[in-house]
């Protein structure tokens, strides 16, 4: 696993019960190699303009992605996972967009 891969992780849902979810790769922790994740949904409308990013299927890493819908990065939606807990990558973004969310993101907290 590296950043900006797209993983699978069994994540809570609202009724309790778990579900394999796709998230994104943000950063890796030391010393234990711990996971900064951010999550990515299909459902467009939760995306927040001009702090998440949709990736659509005209961007050229969305067949890299291994999303098999356009689905939203939600900065805001935020975890720190153990990668014993990583069932495993299913694509990647550029590294481009990688560091452009790690930049939006650093942004927003030092406001």
């Amino acid at each position: 696993m590296k950043e900006g891969d797209i993983i699978l992780i069994a994540l809570r849902q609202a009724d309790g019960q778990f579900k394999n979810r796709p998230v994104l790769l943000l950063k890796q922790f030391p010393p234990f190699g711990d996971w900064l994740i951010c999550g990515v949904s299909s459902q467009l409308h939760q995306c927040v303009p001009e702090f998440d990013e949709v990736v659509a299927h005209a961007h050229t890493d969305f067949a890299t992605s291994g999303l098999v819908t356009e689905s939203v990065i939600r900065l805001g939606f935020l975890a720190v996972v153990p990668s014993r807990e990583i069932l495993g990558s299913i694509g990647a973004i550029t590294p481009e967009r990688h560091r452009r969310l790690l930049k939006r993101l650093s942004d927003f907290l030092v406001q």
